[in-house]
């Protein structure tokens, strides 16, 4: 079963999550489908703008440690595996529009802040949920901390709290919060915005 798909129309490659029923996890298989997507990406002509988005009520749930053994501790790599998907929307020559349309957790958050430009829905809930299980957000603190004041990063990191868009946006991890009715109009400007000037 697909658990990425890719559309080209334009000019603009959307790439959507599309394992809705595993909360979009960065599963080993979801990853290697992504890492494909963006092979076509980095390297198809025709493409001068993607967008990430999602299927389903969560943009990412971060990793699935169901792929983790019963009796092995979680630690960094299960909570940000596949850290190279992120090095490479980093470091990708295409600009990269964030489509949040649900909830980014953990490396779901570290997926959403590491796009160039990211609108969520205003009702997505974000944050570090790593920590509630032990796990500092080592990897994907790489990506958050230039984004954030240190004191905001501080609590967020060490709290592990819930919060939504609207703060994220406040905190610099995400561009903009808006309704649900208006993300694809708001995602609309910004593409149309990039494709002028590249």
């Amino acid at each position: 079963m697909t658990k990425v798909r890719t559309e080209l129309t334009s000019g603009i490659l959307t790439i959507t999550l599309a394992d809705p029923d595993n909360r979009n996890a960065l599963s080993r298989g979801l990853v290697a489908e992504l890492n494909a997507a963006m092979d076509r990406a980095d390297t198809d002509p025709d493409v001068r703008v993607v967008v990430l988005t999602n299927d389903g009520t969560t943009f990412c749930a971060g990793a699935d440690l169901s792929e983790r053994s019963d009796d092995d501790r979680p630690d960094a790599d299960d909570v940000a595996p596949g850290i190279n998907v992120f090095e490479r929307i980093r470091m990708s020559p295409k600009p990269w529009i964030g489509r949040i349309a649900g909830h980014a957790v953990a490396g779901g958050l570290g997926l959403a802040a590491v796009t160039d430009i990211s609108v969520a829905i205003d009702t997505a809930k974000m944050g570090f949920s790593e920590v509630r299980i032990g796990v500092a957000p080592a990897m994907i603190s790489v990506l958050c901390l230039p984004k954030m004041r240190p004191a905001d990063a501080a609590a967020a990191f060490l709290r592990g709290n819930r919060f939504l868009a609207p703060e994220a946006a406040r905190l610099g991890l995400i561009n903009e919060a808006v309704a649900a009715d208006d993300l694809d109009g708001a995602v609309e400007a910004i593409v149309d915005l990039s494709l002028i000037h590249i």
